[in-house]
């Protein structure tokens, strides 16, 4: 199939940007964004059956890379089967308006039919080269609070990727923008790779129905797509190295979260043969401004599914926000493990989150390094506060072993 190479648009943030200097030229304190400041035209309709049709005409003549090149709107999820590298190459996919459904799923993810470690699907890479863009488009309105409500779907179906099920996988050299919930989402993950990613969520906010830049945490309820975090590693994660992530999120840059009794993609299921622990994970260079935290860990329990979270290394983090103030104020913290917050019906024991090295944090949030509930040889050094971070390390609520 012949590729077709459009010429690069303009983005959203060049757009924002025109806006800016527009108000600063009129005196403007606050700058107003039109709702269709997104709105492109030059994008290739009918893009999800475009990309599925070049996958399965590269699978059948028993090749295993698709290259993509151009500008394309997805309407619908596109499905990766093993053993595929999807190369973006000066690429921009964006969701098209009012749609309801992730842009990137592994084959199997379908219904319920990837449940043992036998049917998982393998050898799956996204890899960008020159401009390669994921952009989730105009926000469609689903959220945490309306989902499930009204006719709208469940709130996962606003994860710009979900993987489920998924051994030995790629994400590499990719800009993630507007992400309507969580941009990259993993459950029951193993042996992957994650790295060279740049973030751009959405840092507008409601003020008297007017849309306005930059984001405040005192008002949370302003804001215009919530919870728009960068990459979730889910129950059932492991052995998965993240590293050299930028950019700006809503949310969490980079959370581990194992949560079991808490499903956004019928995660009590599980994956047999796989225990829902997140363990033998990496993470390093996350050089972020973000909502929330830079770096967030967090297992919680209840009495039919227990979920370990171990044996993880967080080196490098760096808190971005003092360059990027038009974005958002501080951080509630830079590194975050567990939380005040009862998401289920019992914080984690201290058998259940351990052996964590958390090291070389620079931030200027409200606490550089946040540690909440029961863990057990959790070690941390050279963690740095700049700016007025008011608390290096915050253990108020932890209990050490």
């Amino acid at each position: 199939m012949e590729t077709k190479t459009l010429r690069a648009l303009p983005d959203g943030e060049g757009q924002i940007i025109e806006c800016i200097k527009k108000a600063k030229a009129n005196g403007d304190v606050q700058t107003v964004i039109p709702d269709n400041y997104l709105t492109h035209e030059a994008f290739i309709k009918n893009g999800s059956e475009i990309i599925a049709n070049l996958i399965k005409e590269v699978k059948d003549k028993g090749e295993t890379t698709v290259v993509l090149t151009g500008n394309y709107l997805i309407d619908k999820t596109v499905y990766i089967p093993s053993n595929t590298t999807l190369l973006l190459k000066d690429c921009h996919l964006r969701l098209a308006d009012g749609v309801y459904c992730n842009m990137f799923r592994n084959e199997h993810f379908k219904g319920e039919g990837s449940r043992t470690r036998e049917d998982a699907d393998r050898n799956i890479k996204i890899i960008g080269e020159g401009r390669a863009i994921l952009d989730g488009g105009n926000y469609n309105g689903l959220s945490e609070r309306t989902q499930n409500k009204n006719g709208l779907p469940s709130i996962a179906e606003n994860n710009t990727i979900t993987f489920l099920n998924v051994e030995n996988f790629e994400f590499d050299n990719l800009k993630v923008i507007n992400q309507r919930w969580w941009a990259m989402h993993f459950v029951f993950c193993r042996r992957g790779k994650i790295r060279n990613i740049e973030f751009l969520a959405d840092y507008t906010r409601y003020i008297d129905d007017k849309r306005i830049l930059g984001l405040d945490r005192n008002v949370c309820d302003q804001v215009y797509a919530r919870n728009a975090d960068g990459i979730d590693l889910r129950v059932g994660c492991h052995d998965i190295i993240i590293e050299n992530i930028t950019g700006f999120v809503q949310d969490d840059s980079v959370a581990l979260t194992a949560l079991p009794f808490n499903s956004v993609v019928s995660e009590t299921n599980g994956v047999e043969g796989e225990s829902y622990d997140i363990y033998n994970v990496i993470i390093k260079n996350v050089m972020t401004s973000a909502f929330h935290s830079n770096v967030r860990l967090l297992n919680q329990n209840c009495s039919d599914n227990v979920a370990r979270l171990y044996n993880i290394l967080i080196d490098g983090v760096f808190d971005t926000s003092l360059d990027a103030k038009f974005y958002v104020g501080r951080s509630a913290a830079s590194v975050r493990i567990g939380d005040v917050h009862q998401y289920g019906t019992r914080h984690s024991y201290k058998d259940e989150t351990f052996n964590i090295v958390v090291k070389n944090v620079f931030s200027r949030a409200s606490a550089a390094l946040r540690l909440v509930g029961e863990m057990t040889n959790v070690k941390y050094e050279n963690i740095n506060g700049f700016d007025g971070c008011p608390i290096l390390v915050d253990t108020e609520h932890a209990k050490l072993y």
